[in-house]
């Protein structure tokens, strides 16, 4: 999308038909973003100015909200399937080695089967991701867009006619027009969206290298895999250096607001549904035993311990009345 040409490039080609498709979403986007502007400008706030950059990070606090209903049933999704690992394994163990169309068949129906009564979708992981990817590629046409409607070179869209499109365009922050691209800004703007685009990748490669640090588990923890892994926790935040160079400084307002979303909804995720033999799910062990404890403190019952302790002497107890060996049950006579 280069400034210097009259031609939203977005709205051409592939892409063109792409962002047609999705053009209901993004009419809702402008709505959502006017509607917070019109509230911050009763509230005192000017115009043309920072309460358009707030309407950008509410936006994409309110895309989040919407989203973390479905993230939820996806982790939940996702634990049910690494609860069902074992009997996955014991049905694929069971067909190992068999090739024929039947015994495909017949494993197929056994691991459905396995999924509908736990009540467990194995492609639940996936939904959020099919919703988020459309969803933010529609938040970046639309602030892409809006520069190019206020100067009459692409026709309204949703809430932004040009007047909209032009007051949101003269808009500023911390001295930067938010339609200003790197390539094009003086030596101010310059270190301003600089600092934004290293906070931008700051933030991306803090989530990655935390979740390999706390909530990968042990035994992955090594080899080719790993590291790997650890050479894309620093590839991708490198290789959007270069992409947010050419940029709108508005639609970096929009990543860095949603990384941060993104490694806070990580933070979350790693707290609440750590992965099973993690660090993560060791301190989750450690902290479910603590809150159990003070509840039943307050309940007046006994503590983990006492109650472990207790079915000890109990058992040691029926072993010095009833013998170390199992009594055998008999068999009734016939008559």
């Amino acid at each position: 999308m280069n400034t210097n040409t009259d031609q939203f490039l977005l709205d051409s080609g592939f892409w063109g038909w792409l962002y047609k498709l999705l053009t209901p979403v993004e009419w809702l986007m402008t709505q959502i973003m006017a509607i917070f502007h019109k509230f911050l400008t009763l509230l005192g706030m000017p115009a043309v100015g920072v309460s358009w950059v707030l309407s950008i990070i509410f936006l994409v606090i309110v895309v989040h909200a919407c989203i973390l209903p479905i993230f939820i049933k996806q982790m939940r999704s996702m634990r049910k399937m690494q609860a069902l690992q074992p009997k996955m394994q014991h049905i694929q163990n069971k067909y190992k080695g068999k090739n024929d169309q039947a015994s495909k068949d017949a494993m197929s129906r056994e691991l459905m089967k396995l999924y509908q009564d736990n009540d467990a979708n194995p492609a639940g992981s996936c939904l959020p991701m099919l919703i988020q990817g459309p969803v933010f590629m529609c938040m970046f046409y639309v602030l892409s867009a809006i520069e190019y409607i206020a100067k009459g070179k692409r026709a309204p869209l949703g809430a932004f006619d040009k007047a909209t499109a032009q007051q949101f365009s003269d808009s500023s922050n911390f001295g930067v027009n938010i339609t200003t691209r790197f390539m094009h800004a003086d030596t101010h703007a310059k270190i301003v969206i600089g600092i934004f685009i290293a906070l931008m990748c700051f933030f991306m490669w803090l989530m990655q290298f935390y979740n390999m640090r706390r909530n990968l588990p042990r035994a992955s923890m090594q080899g080719q895999q790993y590291r790997m892994q650890q050479a894309m926790t620093w590839m991708f935040p490198i290789m959007y250096i270069f992409s947010g160079l050419n940029f709108p400084f508005a639609v970096l307002i929009y990543w860095l607001t949603n990384n941060v979303c993104n490694f806070l909804r990580s933070l979350w995720q790693i707290y609440t549904f750590p992965t099973p033999g993690s660090p993560a799910a060791e301190d989750k062990e450690i902290r479910d035993h603590k809150r159990e404890n003070a509840r039943r403190k307050r309940a007046g019952e006994p503590s983990l311990e006492e109650e472990q302790l207790q079915k000890a002497k109990d058992e040691a107890a029926r072993r010095e009345t009833e013998g170390f060996q199992r009594k055998q049950p008999k068999r009734k006579k016939k008559k």
